[in-house]
């Protein structure tokens, strides 16, 4: 489910499983991630950091030596150096014996809190070692990361455990954090599991089983993006001189990996690009996925800078859609979990699976923003799906003709609301608009003798209008018939004439230009033209009335 709190911290965590296998060459592992929603537009500032930890060689001989585990956090380094790409403030990699030691990375780890200064700063901290499970002090199955002094016969004792990991990236003042592990658990390859917990699990799921679910799914953190899926081993490959999800992962940081196009990429967009990749090298064996319990716009840019807004985004990495197919426009676009970029307009969206139709609406997506189907698809199809707004707005009403402004009413400011709901009326074909204003003010009206009087007045206009509405890009026309309600109160400044007040309905148009400065805030320039009957020169007559405001919304 998508929320947008007010806080915006992002920890991801993204599962490279790299799992080595002394004959078979075989990976898996497990990713994690804390996701929370800042403005796209900020997300370029801030500084880049990388801590990228590769441990290939263990003294404790029970743990296989790792092929490839320093040279992906080397590469990885490269990519996230070159100016052109990841441009990092500073990247650390530590790959030997004495630097990869539990109380040596725990040091680290303290080092990278002091070079991150602000809440906006990028935060990537990478590990290519063993996984393993084990049984803490409390009795429960925990996660942890094989170090290089880990003992097999003590890995509670002498390993790096997920959450003392996890409460050292809390420390860090940055709120856009990115861990990325190279590691599994399953039993075999880049993983061994203590004797006690592997015939436990095969009492459980048979030889060398997974857990039957992520331990992780219950914690603190909000995205889990995964290399392979539960049960599968992904693998290196020699060709690549990688494991095959590192390589492709490092592929996405030059650009290759921006599907919105807005000039950056996101450690989402990423983790999508190696994804696809990856299913397609291993054609089908190692099926990366991804579980996000709360996430906006990802801001944790990996790689460039964002120049431009980039085309609309649908995404889900929640387990309720998962297997599900999205079609846009008729097209099957993907399978989730995962996103997808799509060009902006009117689009027809489809969830299906099995060749059941799991949610289907019409939705007109704009450049830059970022809509998730697991949100969408529990929203009532229809209009209720779509984006409503709410503006406040500030303007000014007056009759039209000299003669009124002179005897009834002069120009007056104006505040007030509206409310739009799209696609709300007559089978979704036409928009509603309600709106309510209030306004006050002092000026001269000729009384019927031709002498200048003061005069104060109230006045309260509430309206409705139907019609139409017209995209080019962010930029939209509306117009249609509206009706309006003004309640009027006058007080004078004469001894004979105190004052007085009526109320009357008119009939009119309205027309109205909006542009969405972002996916979540408008601005909206309306206009009202009105034909009021009131009495002018002694006798009642029909004239014009107009009503101008200029406000922002919110869509919602």
């Amino acid at each position: 489910m998508v929320r947008l709190p007010t806080a915006a911290l992002l920890a991801l965590a993204l599962t490279l499983t790299a799992c080595l296998a002394s004959s078979g060459g075989e990976k898996g592992g497990l990713v994690r991630v804390r996701a929370d929603a800042d403005a796209v537009g900020s997300a370029h500032a801030g500084e880049r950091h990388a801590l990228l930890i590769g441990i290939p060689r263990f003294s404790d001989e029970a743990w296989t030596p790792l092929r490839y585990a320093g040279k992906d956090a080397e590469d990885l380094a490269r990519a996230l150096r070159d100016p052109s790409r990841g441009g990092f403030a500073s990247v650390t990699v530590l790959t030997r014996p004495e630097e990869t030691t539990r109380a040596a990375l725990l040091d680290a780890l303290r080092a990278l809190q002091a070079r991150v200064r602000r809440p906006q700063d990028v935060v990537v901290v990478y590990v290519s070692s063993h996984g393993t499970l084990a049984r803490d002090v409390r009795g429960e199955l925990q996660r942890y990361l094989v170090t290089s002094d880990t003992s097999f016969r003590d890995v509670a004792g002498t390993s790096l455990d997920m959450p003392t990991l996890e409460a050292s990236l809390e420390q860090l003042r940055s709120l856009r954090r990115v861990l990325v592990l190279a590691t599994c658990h399953s039993g075999t390859g880049k993983s061994l599991l203590p004797p006690e917990v592997r015939a436990e699990l095969e009492r459980t799921k048979g030889p060398t089983p997974a857990p039957t679910r992520p331990l992780e799914e219950s914690s603190r953190a909000s995205i889990i993006l995964s290399a392979s899926d539960w049960g599968e081993a992904a693998r290196e490959d020699d060709a690549l001189g990688n494991d095959i999800y590192t390589h492709f992962l490092v592929q996405a940081l030059d650009g290759r990996g921006d599907r919105n196009g807005d000039g950056a990429v996101s450690a989402t967009e990423a983790h999508d690009f190696a994804r696809r990749l990856t299913y397609a090298y291993t054609q089908g064996r190692q099926r990366p996925s991804a579980r996000i319990l709360e996430v906006g716009a990802d801001p944790a840019l990996l790689s460039g800078r964002l120049s431009r807004a980039g085309r609309p985004e649908l995404f889900s990495y929640g387990g309720r859609l998962e297997g599900f197919t999205l079609k846009v426009d008729g097209e099957d676009v993907g399978q989730l979990p995962g996103g997808v970029a799509v060009p902006p307009g009117r689009r027809k969206l489809e969830l299906t699976k099995g060749g059941q139709v799991l949610w289907a609406d019409t939705l007109e997506l704009v450049a830059g923003e970022r809509r998730d189907l697991e949100a969408l698809a529990q929203r009532p199809s229809g209009a209720g799906a779509r984006p409503r707004a709410v503006s406040l707005a500030a303007g000014g009403f007056s009759f039209l003709d000299t003669a009124s402004r002179q005897q009834v009413l002069p120009a007056s400011a104006l505040l007030g609301t509206m409310l739009y709901l799209p696609q709300a009326l007559l089978d979704e074909r036409l928009d509603l608009w309600v709106d309510v204003a209030a306004g006050m003010g002092q000026g001269q009206v000729t009384s019927p003798v031709g002498k200048q009087v003061q005069m104060r007045h109230r006045a309260l206009v509430a309206g409705a209008s139907v019609g139409k509405s017209w995209w080019l890009g962010p930029v939209g026309l509306s117009t249609g018939p509206h009706v309006a309600a003004l309640w009027l109160q006058r007080s004078f400044q004469l001894e004979l004439v105190q004052g007085d007040s009526y109320a009357t309905l008119w009939p009119g148009w309205m027309a109205g230009v909006t542009w969405r400065a972002t996916p979540r805030f408008t601005v909206t320039a309306r206009s009202q033209f009105l034909w009021a009957y009131v009495p002018v020169d002694g006798r009642t007559r029909m004239v014009g009335f107009g009503i101008a405001t200029l406000g922002g919304g919110y869509r919602f």
